[in-house]
């Protein structure tokens, strides 16, 4: 409720009400090189996540880890990475901008130190949601671990599905630049943004001064009203979430072993079963209501409760688990319609 009425709070210092009301400009305003209400859109989203500058790109979460990848590193460079499965997107992006990683094992902090200390690199990815079953590294903690002994060193935080759930975001923890997708948090599709540094944000905007590139007035409203409504519906998710692991685990369903509740990437339930019925279930659960794969992870489209394999940096890191093991996510769902469902989907 607190991120909520920030939010409200910096939106009424910069915009008087009747914006509020409106669609917004469009175009390359004179002056601004974008709309002016894209431009205040950016000022408040500086002000909520207390830093210096932000910036909306097309091209969502994926994007805008791109640009700042381009942003910081020289061609070439070396990039601290966490020793795990890279989210494929990113990879992509490493790749594009013949970018080599350098693996450390952030849930090891005296193995960080050490890495940190040879000062072989020239920028840092700190991603904040898990990249694999066994991570229990404190973002924060490895931010600044990378700042006390390599301080030039910009570090870049990937926020996707971590934004308005949990305190602070990579720049609020020492970060150098956050990016995320507005999508991830009931916003427009294709719209990423990247909050942090101003020495970073405007040689990028230099380079952003197409008409085409620019978020129109009217997507980066959308992207405040998503935002406005984001943090509480995804805690009232996260908290049905825990309750499905909950009742699943004092034997509410026959046939399940285990629940889990991980990040991974999203805060999802993972459901073991008893026997490899997984992709079984994942059919009938469909066929029952149940969503059956993602479109932005927690979008404005998504209503119903998702059932869905097991994320793919976990499948590559345990073999065969998604012979016997699911994700749900609760979207907007509550517990009892979660386990209706997947008692009739485990039933049938």
């Amino acid at each position: 409720m607190q991120k909520q009425f920030k939010l409200i709070d910096h939106i009424s210092t910069v915009f008087e009400g009747h914006e509020v009301l409106g669609r917004g400009d469009l175009g390359v305003v004179p002056g601004f090189n974008q709309p002016i209400t894209t431009h205040k859109v950016e000022q408040i989203l500086a002000n909520f996540f207390d830093t210096e500058a932000a910036m909306l790109v097309r091209g969502a979460g994926t994007t805008a880890i791109r640009l700042a990848l381009h942003a910081t590193l020289p061609r070439a460079g070396n990039l601290f990475v966490h020793d795990a499965p890279i989210y494929p997107t990113t990879k992509v992006s490493l790749d594009m901008l013949g970018i080599n990683v350098i693996r450390v094992n952030f849930n090891d902090q005296d193995e960080l130190t050490r890495a940190a200390k040879q000062g072989n690199f020239q920028g840092a990815l700190v991603q904040l949601t898990r990249q694999k079953p066994n991570d229990s590294y404190d973002s924060e903690a490895v931010i600044q671990i990378i700042k006390e002994y390599a301080p030039n060193v910009p570090i870049i935080t990937d926020d996707n599905y971590a934004v308005l759930k949990i305190k602070k975001i990579g720049v609020e923890q020492g970060a150098d630049l956050s990016c995320f997708s507005t999508f991830k948090i009931l916003g427009p599709e294709g719209i990423g943004c990247i909050v942090g540094k101003t020495s970073y944000i405007e040689n990028l905007r230099k380079e952003n001064y197409s008409g085409g590139l620019q978020v129109q007035g009217f997507e980066a409203l959308d992207v405040l009203k998503g935002m406005v409504y984001a943090p509480v519906a995804l805690a009232i998710s996260a908290q049905q979430t825990d309750e499905v692991a909950e009742r699943l685990n004092k034997g509410e369903v026959t046939g399940v072993k285990e629940a889990r509740v991980a990040n991974a990437q999203s805060k999802v339930i993972l459901v073991t079963f008893d026997a490899p019925i997984a992709a079984e279930v994942l059919h009938k659960a469909e066929k029952l209501g149940a969503a059956p794969n993602p479109v932005g992870a927690e979008s404005k489209y998504e209503m119903v409760p998702m059932f869905y394999r097991v994320s793919g940096t976990f499948r590559a890191a345990i073999p065969d688990v998604e012979r016997n093991t699911i994700r749900i996510n609760p979207m907007r769902a509550g517990a009892d319609t979660i386990i209706r469902i997947l008692k009739e989907a485990m039933k049938k």
